[in-house]
Order: structure tokens, then sequence, then C-alpha cells
């Protein structure tokens, strides 16, 4: 090898390789709890809209509790990646319309209220008999079912709006040419719905929730493959850096993590598994829940390291 392609290549791994290790991790996890809680809300939203909250085992007890909590966490997670984390609250003295930042920021601040408004409608029996006033309460706004629906519908819309903007968190940083794709918004929005669809399954104690979970993910698993196919094949119809880009998930150092554990461990094998469950063939299984959430998991590991990895003067250089 030419002793100055040698010399450009080991300072480019050795510029790359620490911020690796410093930032991916902590955006991945923010990435995939922020993914897996919009697609609860949305589920959470839809059984509210559909007068669910009356059934005693609804999962829509469990999912505004559970949402708040690993919402935080991943929150958490954000705002250890932070350089100058104690000036985070001037994101909420302006509001900019370009800036994703900004969006991503005040969704974050109303999705809270939303959950918080979810759980007002299956407030905790024990504190029902201790608050009987506000029993009272939630006994009145139980049998709206407009002020119901609104809620369901409020925790959609914004659980829709935190999936899409996880990708586009990426998607606006151009410097990288792996994330420069408008699909990765849809993509982390599926793919957020079928962790979190596979994570309900998990919990639910309804037999009802948990069939209907199983063929909600079996779609949104068939769904995430065709992003997947057309992410891909979106890069390598672009310029050569994009094609570059893709080669790390088809068959550079990524693509054994990306292609067996993202797209068999983590779509195929769980939807053929999920497939059987649900035409009765064989037993509802733990297994392909989990295998989906660690897929969803991986995937974001995978997309913000092999994105790091990639960059725009790297071709040109290696030239």
């Amino acid at each position: 090898m030419n002793p100055v392609r040698e010399l450009i290549i080991t300072r480019h791994n050795e510029m790359v390789d620490p911020l690796l290790n410093i930032w991916g991790m902590e955006i991945a996890i923010y990435l995939f709890l922020g993914g897996m809680v919009a697609g609860m809300m949305i589920i959470l939203g839809y059984f509210l809209f559909k007068g669910r909250h009356k059934e005693l085992r609804c999962s829509c007890a469990l999912l505004p509790g559970l949402s708040i909590i690993l919402l935080s966490i991943g929150m958490l997670a954000l705002f250890l990646d932070l350089e100058h984390k104690w000036y985070f609250w001037n994101m909420y003295l302006t509001f900019k319309p370009a800036s994703p930042m900004s969006w991503g920021a005040w969704i974050l601040l109303l999705v809270y209220p939303a959950l918080l408004a979810a759980a007002f409608l299956r407030f905790p029996e024990p504190l029902r008999a201790a608050f009987p006033s506000i029993n009272n309460v939630v006994v009145k706004f139980q049998g709206k079912q407009v002020f119901v629906r609104f809620i369901g519908i409020l925790n959609m819309v914004l659980g829709a709006m935190l999936g899409i903007y996880t990708g586009v968190l990426l998607s606006s940083l151009g410097a990288r040419p792996l994330w420069s794709s408008s699909l990765l918004g849809p993509l982390f929005l599926v793919s957020g719905l079928s962790t979190a669809a596979a994570f309900v399954h998990l919990i639910a104690k309804d037999p009802y929730e948990r069939v209907l979970l199983a063929k909600a993910d079996n779609g949104f698993l068939t769904v995430e493959l065709f992003f997947i196919i057309l992410f891909i094949t979106g890069l390598l119809t672009s310029t050569e850096v994009h094609i570059e880009s893709a080669r790390l998930l088809l068959n550079g150092s990524y693509a054994p993590a990306f292609l067996v554990f993202v797209v068999c461990l983590g779509i195929v094998i769980p939807l053929f598994i999920q497939s059987l469950a649900v035409s009765r063939r064989i037993r509802h299984t733990p297994a392909a829940p989990i295998m989906v959430i660690a897929g969803g998991f991986i995937l974001r590991l995978v997309i913000v390291y092999a994105g790091q990895a990639s960059h725009w003067g790297r071709i040109s250089l290696l030239k």
C-alpha cells in the first residue's frame, strides 16, 4: 500500500474510533428508548380511542407509567451525552421551526403531560380508596368518551411525532452520508412501533391483546424490512460516497451486526415465528418479541456507529 494512503487511513481511524466510543452508546440508547416509547404511545392511544381503558386487564393501565420511566432513562442518556449539560434549558427559551433539535425539545416536553393524562384515566385502585375526591373526578372523566378519545388521539399524534423525530435527528446531520436519507424518520418510526408491540406483547395480561399485537407486529416488521431495502437501495443508487456508506452495512465491518442481528434475528425470524403463532400452528412464545426488541436496539446502534464511520471526505482522500 502507498505510505501516504496508509497514513491517511490510520489517521482517519484514530480520529473516528474515540468518537465512536464516547458518542455512540448514549445516542443509541436514547434513540431506541425514544422510538419504543413513541410506539407505546401510539398503541396506548389506540386502546384509549377504542375504549379499552374500561377493561380491567388492558395494558393501558401500565403503559403510561412505563413510558414515562423509559423515556426518562433515554433523556438521561441524552443528557449525559451533552457537552454543555447545564445549558440545555436554553432550548426552551425559543422555538426555531427550521431546527429539528428545537422541534424535538418541545415534543419531548409535551409528551409527559399526554402520558400523565392517560395515567389519570386508570388511577390505581389503592389511591382511589385513599383519595375519594380524586376518584370521583376520575370516574367523571372516564365516563366522557369524547375526553378519553381526545387523550388517545393526542398520544397517537405525539407518539408519531416523537418516533419520526428520532430518525430526523440523525438525517438532519448532513456531514454523515449514511444518515443523509429522508427514510430514517419513517424507518425509526415503524421500528419503534415494532419494538413497542413486542414489548407490550410480553407484558400484556389479556390474550386478545397478545394476539392483536402479534398480528400488528407482523405488519410493522414487514414494513420495516421494506424501508430497510429502500434505505439501502437509495444509498447504492446515489453518489460514490453514499455507495461506500452502504457497503459498511452490506460487506463492511458493520455487516455482521446489521445482516445477522438486525435483519435475520431481529426481523425475518421473529416474523416467521409470529406468523406461525398467529395462525395457531405453534404457541405464542416470548422468544420472538425479545428478538424484535434486541434487533431494534442493534439497528440504532449500527446506524449510529456506521454513520460516524462514513464521511464525505473519505473517498476523495483515499483516491
